[in-house]
């Protein structure tokens, strides 16, 4: 899977964590190994989600609009262990493309 802001590839991966949520579409957390931080730049927001633990966040250094459009959690919650190193995109601020095939951006 491929993930680009403004015709940018900031990551990468063959090997993503898919998170499934209520009432969200899929979240696919990347390994952070596979993400171009140099375009990104981490923020002072911090949320917390009582089924995930406390969230980081970044921006990406082009355009405005491009804030807060990527998140890990360093240490979540047991239940979901799994996306510990991992970034998830907001697939509604970024262009997504699984298995060569581009994701429509949901609405919301």
């Amino acid at each position: 899977m491929q993930v680009s802001i403004a015709g940018a590839v900031v990551a990468e991966t063959r090997k993503p964590v898919l998170l499934f949520e209520t009432r969200l579409p899929v979240r696919y957390y990347l390994p952070s190994a596979d993400v171009d931080f140099s375009v990104l730049e981490e923020t002072d927001l911090h949320t917390e989600c009582p089924y995930k633990g406390t969230a980081r966040y970044w921006s990406f250094t082009g355009p405005p609009g491009a804030e807060n459009l990527a998140w890990s959690y360093p240490d979540p919650l047991p239940a979901v262990a799994p996306i510990a190193g991992h970034v998830a995109f907001y697939d509604e601020k970024v262009d997504l493309v699984v298995d060569g095939v581009p994701v429509p951006r949901p609405g919301g």
